[in-house]
């Protein structure tokens, strides 16, 4: 693969699966899946997330404090179960697996939050080209819901005015560009702060290219 993936051709392969949802929303391209994994995966993949999580980390903070204030840990691509999943997120979407980054897996306690950002570089700026040289753009975030804490927690898209709850094996999709492969403005969200319980996810983010190219 040496030309750019299109990231256009994601949206009608979804629509037309009947496991996919489609939220209401021109303005970007969301979906989700109910039950994607079981409880019996996600409660292993916590106890993944348990075992190497660190402070997480993020490329610009924009001088916000505490801006990110999980915790992180890439987890090992050769364990069955996240190979697994890799292998089932290219599946659905029709993305090939070399344009994955690592599964990340996060851990919010309570009061933890990610504040409102976009998954993607911003073209010109110093992450862009630092982040963006090898393998190009971010195109696709997959993020999976591991659990539901007991309040708080949720995922807000702060432009488009919408709330995804947690739900336990939940898989939520959305094409960070627009039709003309230019970042999408409107993608724009957040972890909210868990306010009862701890909330694990797992995100898995792909490229253009692959890496190497």
């Amino acid at each position: 693969m040496t030309t750019p993936f299109d990231a256009n051709q994601v949206a009608p392969r979804l629509a037309a699966d009947p496991r996919v949802n489609k939220v209401p929303e021109k303005r970007v391209e969301l979906f989700f899946v109910r039950e994607f994994l079981g409880a019996e995966e996600c409660a292993t993949l916590c106890g993944l997330i348990d075992q190497e999580r660190r402070p997480s980390t993020i490329a610009d903070d924009n001088g916000q404090e505490a801006f990110r204030t999980s915790e992180t840990c890439d987890l090992d691509h050769d364990h069955p179960l996240v190979a697994s999943v890799n292998g089932r997120l290219s599946e659905l979407t029709g993305i090939p697996e070399v344009l994955g980054e690592p599964i990340q897996g996060q851990r919010y306690a309570v009061g933890q939050e990610f504040k409102p950002h976009t998954d993607t570089f911003n073209p010109g700026g110093p992450d862009y080209y630092e982040h963006c040289a090898d393998m190009g753009q971010r195109t696709w975030t997959a993020m999976l819901f591991l659990n539901a804490p007991e309040a708080g927690g949720a995922t807000r898209f702060k432009t488009l005015g919408k709330n995804i709850r947690p739900e336990t094996g939940k898989l939520l999709l959305w094409n960070n560009l627009k039709p003309d492969h230019r970042p999408n403005d409107f993608t724009l969200h957040q972890g909210l702060p868990v306010r009862k319980g701890t909330k694990y996810i797992i995100t898995k983010w792909y490229r253009e290219l692959p890496s190497g190219v």
